[in-house]
């Protein structure tokens, strides 16, 4: 298990960096620049996670800290990048002008309050010491973030075919995500569950590549 997991581990973090470097060197306008930037924030930020998983692997070393600090890192990077869908979302259809702002100011209220709770110590990042209050604590903004992400993404899905899965793939990462972020602690075998939340990230960062040669 070992070996195919972290193989792909690899691959996806070498398809999410390399595909935002690409769109970000040749981008043209906002739009490519936010999904350069969403696409290369998604895998510097897992790498922080998945690199030290892997080399806990094959390697007889304490990674706990590491891993915490691995984990603690993701969960901002992961915070951002949906933020830069709000962003993206706000650049490819029409707002009006007070929604927009209205929705712009519950976003980055939420997101400052997930990335406060993140760096409480009660998370206990470098001791492995997680718990299902914590991870509930912290993941309640999470969850309203991509909550309207998905519902901004649903409303309008039939007015830019290239965008008309998003708000599928934005559900099933956080459906795979959540018993993990929450319940891990007490049932390890549910980080398998990473894996499906990975391929929905990879759908995305798919949708990514398409509009920056279509947009």
């Amino acid at each position: 298990m070992k070996y195919g997991e972290s193989t792909f581990d690899i691959i996806y973090l070498l398809f999410a960096i390399i595909t935002g470097i690409v769109i970000l060197v040749k981008r043209r306008n906002a739009i490519e620049n936010l999904l350069g930037s969403a696409a290369f924030i998604l895998g510097c930020g897992d790498t922080c996670h998945l690199v030290p998983r892997v080399l806990n692997y094959f390697i007889e070393a304490d990674f706990t800290a590491w891993l915490g600090l691995g984990k603690l890192v993701t969960s901002v990077t992961m915070t951002v990048f949906y933020l830069l869908l709000f962003f993206l979302h706000t650049k490819l259809f029409k707002w009006e002008d007070e929604k927009k702002k209205s929705m712009q100011l519950c976003l980055w209220l939420l997101t400052v309050c997930r990335i406060f709770i993140c760096l409480l110590p009660g998370n206990h990042w470098f001791t492995g010491e997680g718990s299902v209050l914590w991870g509930t604590l912290r993941n309640i903004p999470f969850i309203a973030i991509g909550l309207l992400i998905v519902i901004m993404f649903y409303k309008s899905r039939k007015e830019n075919p290239l965008f008309k899965r998003m708000w599928l793939y934005v559900t099933l990462s956080f459906l795979f995500y959540i018993p993990v972020a929450i319940f891990a602690p007490l049932l390890p075998m549910l980080g398998m569950l990473m894996l499906p939340k990975t391929v929905c990230y990879m759908l995305m960062l798919g949708i990514f590549i398409k509009a920056s040669n279509q947009l």
